[in-house]
C-alpha cells in the first residue's frame, strides 16, 4: 500500500498574564487552594485534541505568596498543573517579566514547570541546563519540532552576574535601546539546530511594540534573519493584542530561497486587561504535514479559533474571569449558564470583527 502522510495540529497561544483579579478568581474557597481550569475551560478541548500545544507563560510562578500582578508578577505555582491539564505541552518562559522576582523567581518558576510535566524553553537555571536545552526537541504528532525561545529584554532589570544562561535575549542593548540584534548568537543557535536535523524549527520569541495591531520594521528583520538561518515557524508574543500572520520568503544561509510562516503576536491568552483589544485573542492551529516520499514537512494550513476574555465583576469570585470560545459563546448566549447581556453580545460580536481584521 501506498504510504499515508504523516499530518499533526500544533496549537499556538498568547500571553498567559495572571494579574491580581485573574489570581483572586482563581481562589477556589471550597478546596482551599487556587485553580485556574474554570477559567480558560473553553479552550482546553481544542488544545487537548491538538497533537502538541505551545504559549507564553508571561508571570513568575510560586509555591507559597504573597502573590502580585503587574508591574512584577507572582502567581500561584497551580497555574502549571492547570495549563498542563488544560492541554498545554511547552510554553516560552523568557519574556520581559522573567525576572520580575529575580533568581529565585525565575528558579521557582521552572521548578513548577517541572513539577507539572511542562515543558519549558527561553530560560535556565544552570549553564549545563543552558548547554543542553537552548533547543527543546518535541514529537508533534509524528513530526519533529526543534524550538527555540527568546525575549528583546527583562524590563530594565540586569540578567544575574555570572548568571548570563539565565536567560535568552536576542537584543545585544537589552538594557538600553533594544534596538541591536545579537545575530551572532541568533545564527549560532539556529546553526545548532540545523545540526539536529529535526523535520521543522519554530523560535518562540517576545517582541514588537505593546498595543500596536501591526508588526513593525525591525519584527519583519528580525522574522527574516530567523528564516534565512532556518526557522520554518516565527511565534511571536508581547503586544497584548493580536498583530497579523503571514508567510516571508527570503534567501536562505545557503542560498536557496526559504519560507517561513510568521504570526507576530495573538495578544493575551488570559489576563486582566480592559480594552476590547487586549481581551481578543485566538488560538492558532497549524497543520503540518509530512509527505512519505521525499520526507519534507510543510505547514499545509493555517486556521484559527477566535476567543474573547469575558468580565463579570458582579458575580462572585470565581465566575468572573471566563476566556470564551467566541462563536461558541454567540450561538450559546450564554456563559456558564448565565445569559448573554445585549452589551456582552455586542462586545462579542465587536471582538469578533476585531479578530477577523488583525488575522484574516
Amino acid at each position: 500500500p501506498t504510504p499515508s502522510p504523516t499530518v499533526a495540529t500544533l496549537a499556538v497561544c498568547g500571553d498567559i498574564m495572571s494579574h491580581m483579579p485573574v489570581t483572586n478568581d482563581a481562589w477556589d474557597e471550597g478546596q482551599g487552594s487556587y485553580d485556574y481550569s474554570p477559567i480558560f475551560a473553553q479552550a482546553a478541548p481544542y488544545l487537548q485534541a491538538a497533537d502538541y500545544a505551545v504559549a507564553n507563560l508571561e508571570t513568575t510562578l510560586s509555591e507559597t505568596g504573597p502573590y502580585s500582578g503587574y508591574p512584577a508578577f507572582k502567581s500561584p505555582a497551580a497555574l502549571a498543573g492547570d495549563l498542563a491539564e488544560a492541554g498545554f505541552d511547552l510554553l516560552l518562559t523568557a519574556n520581559n517579566h522573567c525576572l520580575d522576582r529575580g533568581w529565585d523567581g525565575l528558579v521557582s518558576t521552572l521548578d513548577a514547570l517541572d513539577g507539572a510535566g511542562l515543558a519549558h524553553v527561553g530560560t535556565c537555571r544552570s549553564a549545563e541546563e543552558r548547554a543542553e536545552n537552548t533547543i527543546h526537541v518535541a514529537d508533534v504528532g509524528g513530526i519533529s519540532v526543534a524550538f527555540l525561545g527568546y525575549t528583546y529584554g527583562t524590563n530594565g532589570i540586569p540578567v544575574p552576574q555570572g548568571r548570563d544562561y539565565a536567560v535568552s535575549l536576542f537584543n545585544t542593548d537589552y538594557m538600553t535601546t533594544l534596538s541591536t540584534p545579537d545575530t551572532g548568537r541568533l545564527e549560532e543557535d539556529l546553526a545548532a539546530a540545523r545540526a539536529l536535523d529535526t523535520d521543522l524549527i519554530a523560535v518562540m520569541i517576545h517582541w514588537g511594540v505593546e498595543y500596536q495591531t501591526t508588526q513593525n520594521s525591525y519584527q519583519e528583520e528580525l522574522a527574516d534573519l530567523l528564516i534565512s538561518n532556518g526557522a520554518d515557524l516565527v511565534l511571536g508574543g508581547h503586544s497584548h493584542v493580536p498583530q497579523p500572520i503571514e508567510q516571508r520568503t527570503v534567501a536562505g544561509w545557503d542560498g536557496t530561497e526559504r519560507t517561513g510562516f510568521v504570526c507576530y503576536s495573538l495578544g493575551n491568552f488570559i489576563s486582566n486587561q480592559q480594552d476590547l483589544e487586549t481581551r481578543t485573542t485566538a488560538v492558532l492551529e497549524l497543520e503540518l504535514t509530512q509527505d512519505p516520499g521525499t520526507g519534507e514537512t510543510n505547514l499545509t494550513d493555517v486556521s484559527y479559533l477566535p476567543y474573547y476574555m469575558v468580565h463579570r465583576n458582579g458575580q462572585p469570585a470565581g465566575q468572573q474571569r471566563y476566556l470564551v470560545n467566541i462563536h461558541q459563546t454567540l450561538a450559546d448566549q450564554a456563559v456558564d449558564g448565565l445569559p448573554l447581556t445585549a452589551a456582552e453580545t455586542q462586545e462579542l460580536q465587536a471582538a469578533l470583527e476585531h479578530c477577523h481584521a488583525i488575522l484574516g
